[in-house]
């Protein structure tokens, strides 16, 4: 059995683990976490550019693997505290993106501005329980190689996304898109796809 794993079986530890990680009602890690622990745990590839004010709320029990010569842009959150964050070479996180993990994404993938991708929901299996107090679920996210989503796209808790997608502005995820496809709306919905032996974009 792992470290992790010890601490997890074991509720004493994982009080005192929680405590020493993060300040009493709040979710993002101590400064010392940062500073001393999660250059050791993390992987950042070679070019990776991650602007001044990005928000990192990384803990070094869950991973965070962000790929050669991607750029994170500004006012941007990532948070591996429920889940590993892994993104892809050569991609763009825009403005004021907010990624909660579980959530992996491609390659050469372009994220615009205020764009949501978040693998975590909050129960609500006890109505007479406020929603803050019951647990917290989870269901990874993945957007495949290639991808751009617009500004103001929401990506929700368990979604693919497949490769060489096009997700319109403002448009909620709350479904599966095969490869090759261009979505819109709210909820989103397949407006066309690719078709390789006409060679065009083909209206659904």
């Amino acid at each position: 059995m792992g470290f992790k794993e010890t601490i997890l079986r074991n509720a004493k530890l994982k009080k005192i683990a929680h405590w020493m990680l993060f300040p009493k009602n709040d979710p993002r890690p101590r400064a010392w976490v940062n500073v001393l622990l999660n250059p050791f745990f993390h992987h950042l590839g070679r070019g990776v550019r991650i602007r001044r004010t990005v928000r990192m709320d990384v803990v070094p029990f869950n991973k965070l693997v962000i790929g050669q010569k991607t750029i994170v842009e500004d006012f941007t959150v990532i948070n591996n505290g429920v889940g590993d964050v892994r993104i892809g070479c050569d991609s763009l996180i825009g403005l004021a993106n907010a990624i909660i993990g579980p959530v992996m994404i491609g390659d050469k993938v372009i994220l615009a501005q205020n764009v949501v991708v978040s693998g975590l929901n909050h129960a609500y299996h006890d109505a007479r329980t406020a929603i803050k107090d019951q647990p917290i679920e989870t269901r990874a996210i993945k957007i495949g190689d290639g991808c751009w989503l617009g500004a103001n796209v929401v990506v929700t808790a368990g979604v693919t996304v497949g490769r060489h997608c096009v997700v319109a502005a403002g448009s909620i995820v709350t479904k599966d898109v095969p490869d090759y496809s261009v979505v819109v709306g709210n909820p989103g919905r397949v407006v066309k796809t690719y078709d390789a032996v006409q060679g065009a974009w083909v209206k659904v």
